[in-house]
């Protein structure tokens, strides 16, 4: 099966995430999507981050309408922390040798993509979706195996960041 890894903080999971997840099941090759709820990103500041059970519960009630081809996973949870993505994708090869693995990513983190830990073994062995985000400058498309912006994807105007400073308002 061809799976996607959408992961992230999800904090708090928004009609953002959905419907990208929702666009990517049906306008790619993907079979499914697997929205990786991070414990910590380390690129992130950990005090804004709500509890990560609270998050992961929330992202799964969110998807429980959305189908069984998206699926919610704690699976970063069982992996040593800091959580890097390199090594998420080599234990979910390990763990699903019969799957093939693609990254699905904001195009603001393609931007910063060098500062990813092991950014390189992402870029030479994994297939990467690009979803366009409004206010990202032109960027040099990194060398990769498959690099692919989804720009036929609907742009959904809302960030997680937006809604906290909102709630906080």
């Amino acid at each position: 099966m061809k799976i996607g890894i959408y992961g992230g903080s999800f904090n708090p999971i928004h009609f953002g995430h959905i419907g990208l997840a929702k666009w990517v099941i049906e306008n790619t090759d993907l079979d499914e999507v697997w929205l990786m709820v991070s414990p910590n990103n380390p690129l992130k500041d950990k005090s804004i981050l709500a509890d990560e059970q609270e998050r992961l519960e929330k992202a799964r009630e969110a998807m429980r309408r959305e189908g069984k081809r998206i699926v919610v996973s704690d699976f970063e949870f069982h992996l040593p922390r800091p959580t890097y993505t390199a090594n998420t994708l080599r234990a979910l090869a390990r763990e699903y040798p019969e799957h093939e693995f693609t990254l699905i990513i904001g195009e603001d983190n393609l931007q910063i993509f060098n500062k990813w830990r092991e950014s390189e073994y992402i870029l030479q062995n994994y297939r990467i979706f690009v979803y366009p985000r409004k206010g990202c400058t032109p960027y040099l498309v990194p060398q990769g195996k498959d690099i692919r912006l989804l720009d036929e994807a609907p742009y959904f105007d809302i960030s997680s960041t937006e809604l906290r400073k909102n709630l906080h308002v």
